[in-house]
């Protein structure tokens, strides 16, 4: 059977899916996937897979993408990043037979993805981009897709489509943010350049971005003329979003945690982190909950800190105080599933005098570096993390003691180092010199010096046998059968 192409790939194996479930690291995980797909999702991806890892770990392989077939479980479209294109294609042959098509990931703008050099850090390398599309889709028996996110210049962006789709790509998904757009400078989606996209090209796209509620998943496709939404957060915090629902959190929570018991095995780090995303404005109440969810290491565990909070949010609604969560700034009360928005950087108040533009530096520079004095006030979440856990923990860099450096590497030396060097240049130069450095309990030249011991005693014992079994004496005769021997003699003479 012929591969099938753009539109036909989506009207024929992906059955013309508009709500579509995206892909997230340790998020979109089977359980996750069937739990969204009974309340509307009608396509979903795997989490984002590395392709040198799958292609070298057959373990990797089979936690993360072969143990988790589910006829339940399709279309499904596997995503990995990668930035060889002999290595994607390798990756891409071995899952090809369990997904509906390969995905490259061109859009994840987190520091790993940076130092991994993939995701959006390679949108400026169309070269490389070109080369690992068309080869992929000439050697897949499955379509290829990509997922990106748009420059700040709509003509480029276009652009960048345009190129992909002539090398191969059968569907586009664009994420409407550019790359510097995360965190706490995420910012609104840009629905503009994903229509300047739709317009452009004549394969399927995906729109990604600005989707909390189906009313903007309606509104989004009406605006963009896409083919699909697609949706992440708005999904992890609300399941039954592509059925226009607002269940209560524990309903949600519960159907999950069943879902993971029917289909194990599942990482309890991922159900943690599911838990955690459905109860979060719960959490932000019921602290002592939060920290037992935290550190709870079993399924029933969870189940049980799950539980705790639903009997308190009943309470809470038999006492009548769904009323008052009206002054939270929530829409709907604290334990139904909805959208959390991050609160974004006080905008600009532009006045006629200096201070607008003040404030917008204020607003986009990051965060200023610690003070010397690293009061609890400067210093970063992680640096107070370890203060709290160490209060008389220093982060002054004038303050922190000096180490003699190591004069091979720069690393700080053992004090007692016999050759003046870190343990790891100290161990090589021990081993080649056969030495002992008992600093760093280095013992080469006693070790050395013991087997030589050994061995010498070793030929010593069998030096002494052989000599007793050379010069061992003549067994003793009987007088009589001496005589015998005697008379024998004579008689031959």
């Amino acid at each position: 059977m012929a591969k099938l192409k753009g539109f036909e790939f989506w009207s024929s194996t992906l059955k013309k899916a508009s709500f579509v479930v995206a892909p997230m690291v340790d998020q979109s995980e089977l359980a996750w996937r069937l739990l969204s797909r009974r309340h509307g999702a009608q396509l979903c991806y795997t989490p984002m897979l590395h392709a040198q890892v799958f292609v070298r770990d057959a373990n990797y392989r089979r936690e993360n993408l072969y143990n988790e077939v589910c006829e339940e479980d399709r279309p499904l479209i596997t995503q990995f990043c990668a930035n060889d294109p002999e290595v994607f294609v390798q990756a891409a042959l071995l899952a090809q037979d369990y997904c509906d098509a390969i995905d490259l990931n061109l859009g994840c703008p987190q520091m790993i993805a940076k130092r991994g050099h993939y995701g959006v850090f390679l949108q400026d390398e169309w070269e490389l981009l070109e080369k690992m599309i068309r080869l992929a889709n000439e050697k897949l028996s499955v379509p290829i897709t990509c997922k990106i996110r748009v420059f700040k210049e709509m003509e480029k962006t276009v652009r960048y489509a345009q190129m992909l789709e002539k090398a191969g790509c059968q569907l586009l998904t664009v994420h409407g943010r550019t790359k510097d757009q995360k965190g706490a400078m995420t910012g609104i989606a840009s629905w503009e350049h994903i229509k300047a996209v739709r317009k452009a090209v004549n394969i399927p796209v995906f729109a990604n971005g600005n989707i909390q509620h189906l009313s903007d998943v309606e509104r989004c496709i009406q605006e963009t003329g896409v083919q699909g939404v697609m949706s992440a957060e708005g999904n992890l915090h609300n399941p039954a979003l592509f059925e226009g629902r607002s269940p209560p959190v524990w309903e949600m929570a519960e159907e999950y945690l069943e879902v993971v018991k029917q289909h194990p095995p599942c990482t309890l780090s991922y159900v943690r982190a599911h838990l955690f995303k459905l109860w979060h404005h719960t959490l932000q109440i019921h602290q002592d909950l939060r920290e037992d969810l935290a550190k709870v290491k079993t399924l029933a565990g969870l189940a049980e800190v799950s539980k705790q909070l639903r009997l308190r949010c009943q309470e809470e609604i038999a006492k009548g105080k769904d009323v008052e969560e009206k002054e939270s700034g929530l829409p709907f009360p604290h334990w139904i599933c909805q959208p959390y928005v991050r609160p974004a950087p006080k905008e600009p108040v532009a006045n006629g005098n200096s201070q607008g533009s003040e404030v917008k530096k204020t607003v986009c520079q990051k965060r200023a570096l610690e003070d010397s004095d690293g009061t609890a006030d400067t210093l970063s979440k992680n640096k107070q993390k370890k203060r709290s856990r160490n209060p008389n923990k220093n982060f002054c860099p004038e303050q922190k003691p000096k180490y003699i450096k190591c004069e091979q590497c720069g690393n700080p030396k053992g004090n007692k180092c016999v050759f003046n060097l870190c343990r790891g240049c100290c161990k090589k130069k021990a081993y080649k010199e056969v030495a002992d450095c008992p600093s760093h309990g280095l013992r080469f030249k006693t070790k050395a010096e013991k087997q030589k011991a050994e061995q010498d005693e070793k030929k010593e014992d069998s030096a002494t046998e052989t000599t007793k079994s050379t010069s061992s004496p003549q067994p003793h005769l009987d007088p009589r059968t001496e005589l015998q021997e005697q008379s024998k003699t004579q008689l031959l003479r």
